[in-house]
């Protein structure tokens, strides 16, 4: 695949005078034609990468930041041209919308009734499942990066937590055992992690951007306290709130008769739940996820009712455009020669060491029986609990982004280690799970 992406990147160089003249000549008037040309690049080297990988059995999403991958370290080879999209204003709010609209459109695949009926096990599950790997990560990063902050290690045990709904679930489906009792903890359990990380993003994340601007020089246990509250009692508030509002609001929506209703109120009620998740200092992401979690198929039967599609259906286009966005950015900025410097590779190898075996340990928090009063396949659970996927390009994405006294929390060379953590993870669950299911018949 590497070798493919090469090539297409090769045939871009060709026209790279082209492409610099382009630029260069939009760049002092109007910077629509250069967005669009790195909109262009960007989608197509996200298909190419999906088509490539998805032919070998792996999930869109890793060919996406390969392809990512790739573009962003052409210029090795001395072709510079890629790294202007990396650094582009444009396209990195694109990519912000795109995390949004992931996360909009994850939490529409669930609801809040769904995470109710739940059963215990799913809830021990994803507990052990956030603990394990939150302490591995932080012990990960305190032993190979004894000169980084403890805030560094913190955000290094964060991106370990949570499971990539999306890509457990594909493989389920694509398996046939997404019915199975196993398949129904496992994916339990990762919504349950899914929010759990999310509240643990929101309190490093908290706790790191107050240190950065000066609150105190340091966090108390209430000011932790406070972030923990403000984080569950955001979530608890959005869902009954949500719960409440949601069958009014698209109600009144649906007394409009023009087309196109239902996704701007959807879109709008996603946006106003991050504006108020940033505006109290959580991740947007927070609320987007409650937004999606709030919405069920009940609220749109009116515009159904009349030929409209569901909003997720509607949704979809727009995830299909903006969230490869943000894979194939994540993989530009992903710097190969920082793999070079001393020590990357074992963090790397470290973190995902530690990103496996906590899911592992997870496993044994299924209790009782499974069918037919059969044992549980606690093997296949743990293995089902192990990609990280998007959700750890996400959760790496926010670490990139916060400062400690004018210092990157989560550098280049960290960041590096972390997406080899996400390829590797998202790599060997489908091989894995297909072997333990099918061990299990």
């Amino acid at each position: 695949m590497v070798r493919f992406l090469k090539y297409a990147a090769f045939l871009l160089c060709i026209f790279s005078p082209h492409l610099h003249a382009a630029a260069d000549a939009s760049m002092p008037t109007d910077t629509t034609g250069t967005v669009v040309l790195y909109l262009a690049i960007i989608l197509i080297a996200a298909k190419i990468g999906g088509e490539i990988v998805e032919r070998l059995g792996q999930p869109a999403v890793l060919g996406e930041l390969l392809a990512g991958v790739v573009l962003g370290n052409v210029s090795l080879s001395g072709f510079t041209f890629f790294d202007a999209i990396k650094n582009d204003a444009s396209i990195d709010m694109l990519a912000h919308l795109g995390v949004l609209i992931l996360l909009f459109e994850v939490g529409l695949e669930s609801t809040v009734a769904q995470m109710l009926k739940v059963g215990v096990s799913s809830f021990l599950v994803a507990t052990i499942g956030v603990i394990v790997p939150f302490a591995l990560g932080w012990g990960a990063g305190a032993w190979l990066l004894p000169n980084e902050s403890v805030y560094a290690h913190a955000f290094l045990g964060a991106t370990l937590c949570a499971t990539s709904v999306g890509i457990t679930a594909r493989v389920l489906k694509d398996l046939k055992r997404a019915q199975t009792y196993e398949a129904r903890i496992i994916l339990g359990a990762a919504v349950i992690d899914d929010v759990m990380g999310l509240i643990i993003l929101a309190v490093v994340g908290g706790i790191i951007t107050a240190v950065g601007a000066g609150q105190g020089g340091g966090v108390s246990y209430a000011g932790i306290a406070l972030i923990v509250g403000k984080a569950v009692g955001f979530l608890v508030g959005a869902l009954i709130a949500g719960v409440w509002l949601a069958p009014k609001l698209f109600g009144l929506a649906s007394k409009f008769q023009s087309r196109g209703v239902l996704l701007a109120v959807g879109l709008s009620f996603c946006f106003i739940l991050a504006w108020l998740s940033s505006y109290i200092g959580l991740a947007p992401i927070v609320g987007a996820f409650a937004a999606g979690l709030i919405l069920e198929d009940f609220h749109f039967k009116d515009f159904v009712g009349r030929g409209e599609h569901t909003l997720e259906t509607l949704v979809h286009p727009i995830s299909t455009f903006l969230v490869p966005i943000f894979f194939v950015v994540m993989g530009l900025r992903t710097d190969l020669r920082s793999f070079t410097e001393p020590g990357v590779l074992v963090l790397a190898g470290a973190l995902t060491l530690a990103a496996i075996l906590g899911k592992q340990v997870c496993g044994f928090g299924a209790i009782g029986k499974g069918e037919d009063g059969k044992a549980i396949d606690r093997l296949s659970i743990g293995l089902g609990m192990i990609p990280r996927g998007e959700v750890g390009l996400i959760f790496a994405n926010v670490g990139a982004g916060l400062v400690i006294d004018g210092q990157k929390v989560i550098d280049p060379a960290v960041y590096s280690a972390i997406v080899i953590m996400v390829i590797v993870t998202t790599m060997i669950t489908p091989p894995l799970l297909k072997w333990s299911l099918n061990r299990s018949k």
